[in-house]
């Protein structure tokens, strides 16, 4: 009989939680993750600040300002650099469309 297999029947201690280093890997990327997303929401309110709100008088007034001797092309460029910069860029394959008065 071998006498250095290891006695199975004999009881394990149980280690403390703080002991397993698995633990510690889980609860690291959990809490990564807290601070990571705490920081973003902190910077989008706090750094970006709120989008401005466009003045229409001010649009309208820079509207009418465009000459209507414009045609075609030079007309179509002048109306584009009137929009606000989210239209332009989600409408940007498509043309500029004006409400008629």
């Amino acid at each position: 009989m071998n006498t250095a297999t290891l006695d199975s029947s004999a009881p394990q201690v149980p280690v403390p939680w703080w002991r397993v280093p698995h633990m510690w890997l889980v609860l690291g990327l959990l809490l990564s993750a807290v601070i990571g997303s705490t920081t973003a929401a902190v910077i989008a309110v706090k750094v970006m600040g709120n989008d401005p709100v466009l003045d229409k008088a001010a649009y309208e007034r820079d509207l009418k300002s465009i000459p209507d001797h414009l045609q075609g092309e030079e007309r179509m460029e002048a109306l584009i650099k009137l929009q606000p910069a989210r239209q332009a860029r989600n409408n940007a394959a498509s043309p500029v469309i004006l409400k008629a008065d």
